[in-house]
């Protein structure tokens, strides 16, 4: 084990993450029906230019005025390119502040971006005297993003997840896509022609990115979270994706409809079994402690501080589970 300890960060349920346009009311005011474990109001894409400044007053109003119960709450701001980015933070965390659980940031490029919002945010809590820190979440979907992902990922003590935009990551790197989020048949290799008959082997375009983003949430105590599958009416194809995500590490996935959020639910919750053994580690760990043993073992195999760690994550997670059942 490294000498180096990866830092610990907020237990979030983020099985599920729902993106509702703020520039929608009909969308907003579904919210608390949803059973999606985390939401983030759009204040990006998917609002139009004239409609930004009245999808920031939609959004503050249902962060004051709504009963989002148990959900973990999330705002993307516009880029910081943009002239309306200053305006949607100063203006969500002073009217809003208390409510908001996340910030996140998109197209992160360099860890300067993470440095700039960590620093109008704590003034603004300062200012205000807030008692809980508004954590940050970062979407790479640039190529830039993806070369600086650990400068990134370690930017703030604010992180908590980094999340993966797919659409525009293929945009930023001149990629041919055949759907956000799915295979594009393109990307494929053919078997030796044997008899003249050659199979085609459909290869994953987007496991570079999503291993690369896994990989770093991981070292700095993040959630990496898969980016969206955009085709609705494929939920075989969503499912494909889903667990090509959850086998590489991902905690949740964004969904861009309701119809995606119980399947996430069920594909990225913890299993019975992995509930069970991870208890067992958590016991196994106190007999040691309390028979002032040197270090902790079971089923024959010594238990090491990530093991504990994970397990401890588990745990918490079927807790929060649990109280949202």
């Amino acid at each position: 084990m490294s000498f180096t300890q990866v830092p610990t960060r907020p237990v979030r349920l983020t099985r599920s993450v729902l993106a509702v346009p703020g520039s929608n009311p009909r969308f907003i005011d579904k919210v608390p029906g949803s059973a999606a474990d985390a939401i983030f109001f759009d204040l990006e894409d998917s609002v139009a230019l004239d409609q930004k400044e009245q999808a920031r007053k939609n959004v503050i109003a249902a962060l004051n005025d709504l009963d989002l119960g148990d959900k973990t709450v999330s705002v993307r701001i516009n880029g910081l390119d943009t002239p309306y980015m200053y305006r949607d933070l100063i203006e969500l965390a002073e009217q809003a502040g208390r409510r908001l659980d996340l910030v996140l940031i998109p197209k992160v490029g360099a860890a300067a971006d993470v440095y700039a919002v960590d620093m109008l945010l704590t003034q603004i809590e300062t200012a205000k005297g807030y008692a809980k820190r508004i954590g940050i979440e970062l979407l790479i979907e640039t190529p830039l993003g993806l070369r600086n992902i650990d400068a990134i990922a370690a930017a703030s003590p604010r992180n908590e997840a980094i999340l993966f935009g797919s659409a525009d990551y293929a945009a930023y790197s001149g990629a041919r896509i055949d759907g956000i989020g799915g295979p594009n048949p393109d990307y494929h290799v053919l078997t030796d022609p044997d008899g003249g008959s050659r199979a085609t082997h459909w290869g994953d375009m987007w496991h570079f990115a999503l291993a690369t983003i896994v990989a770093a949430a991981r070292a700095h105590g993040l959630r990496p979270v898969d980016g969206p599958f955009a085709d609705i009416k494929d939920p075989d194809g969503w499912t494909a994706a889903a667990k090509r995500a959850r086998t590489l590490g991902c905690e949740g996935k964004m969904v861009i409809h309701p119809s995606q959020v119980e399947m996430a639910n069920a594909l990225f919750g913890p299993s019975e079994a992995e509930i069970g053994q991870a208890r067992r580690v958590l016991d196994a760990m106190a007999a040691a402690e309390r028979d002032g043993a040197g270090a902790v073992a079971l089923d024959g195999k010594m238990i090491d501080i990530a093991s504990i760690r994970q397990a401890e994550a588990t745990v918490r997670k079927a807790d929060l589970l649990a109280r949202r059942t």
